[in-house]
């Protein structure tokens, strides 16, 4: 009889910790634009999601969970997922989207809710409205800082730009106007067009008419290499600038001769082979092209993937922590407790950088997160 109970107890204490396990399961809700005009972003943000949730299934003991749901590259639909996400699946944090714009979108519910959002588009919020978001994407003015010290070592003196229509645009062309007049540049054009439009003819018109001794724009992926192609077809032949937003192949195949010789910003990822040994960057790089070659059977050939890798590495960073304050998954104790660890997270090495966040910034970044690549023959090379 003592035999019977001691059996008992112990297969309704295996059922109660079997229970509790999965209870404990920590929730991540990812949101990419898989469809529409930001997917030649969205889609390898999404590979590079799949990367990482096998690169690090589980964390302190606790299985991880990714419900990953397609925003069709709308900001109003990527924050209808957000609250699908946060009131039905109970995640304890979200990542997404690909665009500036939706990330935007998701940053309210995300502070509505008091559930932390990681961002993979470059999206930043000051004070109070952005408490609730950090940003893994290098900031504008660090990245087009370092794009004008090239310009002026060049001898560059006047430039013109086109950009996006929308928060990306805005956030290029004021770091732009930033950087450009203590180092002696003047910006002669500020041009846009929305992320759908087909033709630019009309502003690179006025660009060329500028005169302008080089071309930076404000854009990201395929809708990103339009100017390039509309100015080479305009007759204009100088030197070319982008952003760190440019750096994908779909950019290359549609842009074409008309891209090559661009010069840009970049995280140390895309050039990882081309770092010195003594770079801590240059190890973690070379074991996400390893993941993500397992994950998708082929190599890597952007930036983005590397940033929905990194922004698993932060959370899993900052998981293990709260997980420390026994706050329960799925629970919005566990979701304060991880939107603090993530905001005290300090040297976590990554793809693109080595990460420090703070409650009063956004941005984790620093001047370890950027290197400056050409491209030569349809492959980016790194300027010392």
């Amino acid at each position: 009889m003592k035999t019977f109970i001691r059996i008992a107890v112990a297969t309704a204490a295996g059922l109660c910790l079997s229970a509790q396990a999965l209870a404990a399961d920590l929730k991540v809700g990812f949101i990419t634009s898989l469809s529409g005009p930001v997917s030649s972003l969205g889609i390898p943000y999404g590979k590079g999601i799949q990367a990482a949730a096998a690169y690090k299934s589980r964390i302190g003991g606790h299985k991880v969970q990714l419900i990953q749901l397609d925003d069709a590259s709308d900001p109003s639909t990527a924050a209808r997922n957000a609250r699908k996400l946060i009131d039905e699946d109970k995640v304890d944090v979200i990542i997404g989207t690909a665009g500036s714009p939706g990330a935007l979108a998701i940053a309210a519910v995300a502070r509505e809710t008091r559930t932390p959002l990681i961002s993979i588009a470059n999206a930043n919020l000051p004070g109070p409205d952005g408490a609730w978001m950090v940003t893994i994407p290098q900031p504008a003015p660090l990245m087009i800082g370092a794009v004008v010290d090239h310009m002026k070592k060049a001898g560059i003196k006047t430039v013109g730009y086109i950009g996006f229509s929308d928060a990306w645009g805005d956030l290029v062309y004021d770091s732009l106007m930033q950087a450009a007049g203590p180092a002696g540049i003047k910006v002669l054009t500020n041009e846009r067009y929305a992320r759908a439009d087909t033709s630019v003819t009309g502003q690179a018109l006025k660009i060329v008419a500028a005169h302008p001794d080089a071309v930076i724009t404000g854009g990201s992926g395929t809708p990103g290499a339009l100017p390039y192609i509309a100015l080479a077809e305009r007759g204009y032949h100088g030197p070319i600038f982008g952003t760190h937003a440019l750096i994908n192949p779909d950019f290359i195949r549609v842009g074409g001769a008309a891209v090559e010789g661009l010069i840009a910003p970049t995280g140390p990822v895309v050039v990882a082979e081309q770092l010195p040994a003594s770079n801590p960057i240059r190890k973690v790089a070379m074991d996400f092209r390893a993941a993500y070659e397992k994950a998708n059977g082929v190599a890597p050939s952007d930036a983005f993937s590397a940033y929905s890798f990194d922004a698993w590495l932060i959370f899993a960073d900052a998981a293990a922590r709260a997980l420390a304050t026994k706050a329960e998954p799925g629970t919005p104790q566990f979701r304060v407790a991880l939107h603090d660890a993530i905001n005290s997270t300090k040297e976590l090495v990554g793809t693109h950088g080595v990460y420090n966040f703070r409650p009063d910034s956004r941005y984790g970044s620093d001047e370890r997160s950027r290197v400056i690549v050409k491209l030569v023959g349809g492959q980016w090379k790194l300027i010392p």
